[in-house]
């Protein structure tokens, strides 16, 4: 078993400012995602340019954080936020879905794209492998703020996190991260270094991160409020998996098989 390391939650405090390593994740998930994607439109084959990418950067800023604060209000906890709906703004308390936050990106592609000439599947296929960096930065924020760790497990690189009941437990964050940030980065740049058929970039984002985090479920304790959701092994991110999974299998074979 090893130990937690003992994370202290503020990175550096300036005055009356303090500065968490959580929000410097976000930092450096946005600061990432805008440099690589300024190399990617450097790609004669993408129909951007750094202007337009450095316009979409704020759009996805706002999708990112409306659509992930509302998706772990109505996926996560609505009973709560129903009975206490000024509570949906206190997001100083926590509180954030991936699912929503692709949702709100989602959104947010679709509206820019109308707006500058740029098909939503265009979108797609240029963002998608700028999104794994910022998810592997997300999960280690996780990891430093001892949130959603995982299920007993008596394997050697088990860890006993804060508040999780003194159990050595999955460190399912860095699974995550390995998984869902270097994993689906490495795969994505490479299939995305030359031309794909439309919409086939993006169907492999959701594939893959839909089967990765479908798979980190089972080392990862479920949120206490909601247990399992079905089949008593089925938890609200595997339900949230499983649409991912299909579109981006059904994305990648219309784009290969049926040449679309």
């Amino acid at each position: 078993m090893l130990n937690y390391p003992q994370f202290h939650p503020v990175m550096i405090s300036i005055g009356p400012l303090d500065l968490r390593w959580y929000g410097m994740m976000y930092v450096l998930g946005i600061l990432s995602a805008w440099l690589l994607g300024r190399y990617r439109a450097s790609n004669p084959w993408n129909n951007w340019t750094v202007g337009k990418l450095d316009d979409f950067i704020t759009w996805a800023i706002v999708g990112v954080v409306i659509g992930g604060r509302f998706g772990y209000v109505f996926f996560y906890n609505a009973d709560f936020y129903l009975a206490n709906p000024l509570k949906i703004f206190a997001v100083w308390e926590g509180g954030m879905s991936f699912h929503g936050g692709l949702l709100g990106v989602i959104v947010a592609s679709w509206l820019f794209g109308r707006l500058n000439g740029l098909i939503f599947m265009e979108v797609g296929d240029f963002i998608a492998p700028l999104v794994p960096p910022g998810l592997f930065f997300g999960r280690i924020g996780n990891f430093i703020n001892a949130e959603l760790w995982g299920r007993y497990t008596d394997l050697p690189w088990a860890m006993p996190f804060p508040g999780a009941g003194g159990l050595p437990r999955h460190p399912s964050q860095l699974y995550e991260a390995a998984l869902e940030g270097l994993v689906l980065f490495a795969v994505l740049w490479w299939y995305s270094s030359k031309p794909r058929p439309s919409g086939c970039v993006g169907g492999l984002f959701l594939l893959g991160y839909g089967t990765f985090r479908f798979l980190v479920e089972f080392a990862r304790e479920p949120d206490a409020h909601l247990g399992f959701i079905a089949l008593n092994w089925l938890s609200m991110g595997q339900l949230l998996c499983l649409p991912m999974m299909a579109l981006g299998a059904f994305l990648l074979w219309r784009g290969h098989v049926r040449g679309e």
